[in-house]
């Protein structure tokens, strides 16, 4: 059932984006008055799932999901069809218009995608508004992973600044310890004073090509007391931190977390055990019997909670537009860092079964409108890129006509068409058998 979720999540956001998309080509091709003769979502190279006629327009569902498109008249795309070229100019073709009016249409299924991530953006703003973690909340630290021990932190540290800013949300922390073509300066507290880290951008590449970034940390989970429930435990109070435990003259423990005090007080069980009991600004000792189910009679609590940011109408709009330009600015430093070979980030470029593990395998709105919108983001960074075939590769062509007046010929169209496809081919083929390696060998 959740993959089964998770399927259908991934065609409902792909068709989405891809729908949005090509209906912006589609809208600025109208407006300038040329004709469209296909607009389909996903491709149907020998035959399509539906189809129908409106005017010159043919409107359709391939049944090969990878992408989609609309075919304009007079204009060289992925259908190669040159017959029509060979025709007469006519007014309502896209190569009679302008070049102005042509680059518009290029651009505009990428910055339908943009607008439709910053409409997200703000839906769940005002919906939702943003729930996150807070560095603040972490007054007890973080474990860390070998990689993050390598890195020279050690459990418990708390972070403080990197690079002199702040840490406040810890999504936000991690992505800038991954995405970045420089070192970072980290200065955590440590035993209550700050202690200051000098990665060096090779640790951190060596970090991430080790997915050393998978539970780089963790919050510790102290011994808080929510309720006491027997009276055995008399002398403990709700708000409690069992910071220590004594269970014999010659053996003691302290600044152990919830789980490890746990398992103590299971292999002590029937016995009394001395706890070190923080209260207010006090340390206390009480000895406290343990159940013969190796309880104390207490419950825990739950030592942290998600902070929520909450937005009217108009604010949302602004925050819309900021995480929307947050994440386009996370996603180029990305790719910026995926075409260094030094960094070898291209070996985690994935495919349609990396896009489809995104989702969760519960359906949770707020959720898949966040993805929804990240996709939207990436697919229009992807296709302004300038490579022959895509929308930015058109665009390119377009915007040299405009620099200088001279028209690039449809021959050198059709020759750099034949090449984008192949370069696409080439990343689509590389990207998912990447997944087929991680996912089903490796």
């Amino acid at each position: 059932m959740e993959l089964f979720i998770k399927i259908i999540q991934f065609f409902l956001c792909f068709t989405l984006l891809v729908g949005i998309h090509e209906l912006g080509h589609f809208i600025m091709a109208r407006v300038f008055r040329i004709r469209v003769d296909k607009f389909y979502i996903f491709f149907d190279p020998w035959f399509s799932l539906l189809k129908f006629k409106r005017g010159h327009t043919e409107y359709g569902l391939g049944w090969l999901p990878l992408g989609g498109y609309v075919k304009i008249a007079g204009m060289i795309d992925e259908s190669m069809d040159k017959e029509q070229l060979k025709q007469p100019v006519q007014e309502w073709e896209f190569r009679a218009k302008p070049a102005w009016k042509r680059f518009l249409v290029m651009i505009a299924g990428v910055v339908m995608n943009v607008v439709l991530a910053i409409a997200i953006y703000c839906g769940i703003c005002y919906t939702w508004g943003e729930t996150y973690f807070s560095n603040a909340d972490a007054r007890w630290g973080y474990n860390f992973n070998d990689e993050g021990h390598r890195l020279g932190f050690r459990d418990g540290d708390r972070f403080v600044t990197i690079d002199g800013e702040p840490v406040d949300e810890l999504p936000q922390l991690l992505n800038t310890l991954l995405i970045t073509e420089k070192g970072r300066t980290v200065v955590v507290e440590r035993a209550g004073a700050e202690t200051t880290l000098e990665l060096s951008l090779d640790d951190l590449i060596a970090m991430r090509q080790a997915k050393g970034f998978e539970k780089f940390f963790t919050l510790r989970q102290p011994f808080l007391i929510d309720s006491v429930v027997a009276p055995s435990a008399s002398g403990l109070r709700r708000g409690d931190e069992i910071a220590g435990m004594k269970v014999s003259e010659y053996e003691s423990y302290e600044n152990l977390e919830f789980p490890d005090y746990k398992a103590l007080l299971q292999l002590h069980a029937g016995e009394t055990v001395g706890l070190t009991v923080l209260r207010g600004g006090d340390t206390l000792q009480i000895d406290v019997p343990v159940s013969a189910e190796g309880t104390l009679g207490v419950m825990a609590a739950k030592p942290y909670t998600l902070r929520t940011k909450r937005y009217t109408f108009w604010q949302s709009i602004p925050a819309g537009f900021r995480k929307a330009g947050n994440t386009i600015a996370s996603y180029w430093q990305q790719l910026k860092l995926i075409v260094q070979p030094k960094t070898r980030l291209y070996e985690e470029v994935g495919g349609f079964l990396s896009i489809g593990s995104i989702f969760p395998g519960q359906w949770d709105w707020p959720d898949f409108w966040l993805k929804t919108a990240f996709l939207s983001i990436i697919l229009a960074v992807m296709n302004i890129l300038p490579i022959p075939g895509l929308d930015g590769g058109h665009a390119l062509f377009t915007f040299w006509e405009m620099l200088t007046g001279r028209k690039v010929s449809d021959k050198v169209l059709e020759i750099a068409q034949y090449i984008g496809l192949v370069i696409i081919l080439a990343l689509l083929l590389y990207a998912n058998g990447n997944d087929i390696y991680r996912f089903f060998i490796k």
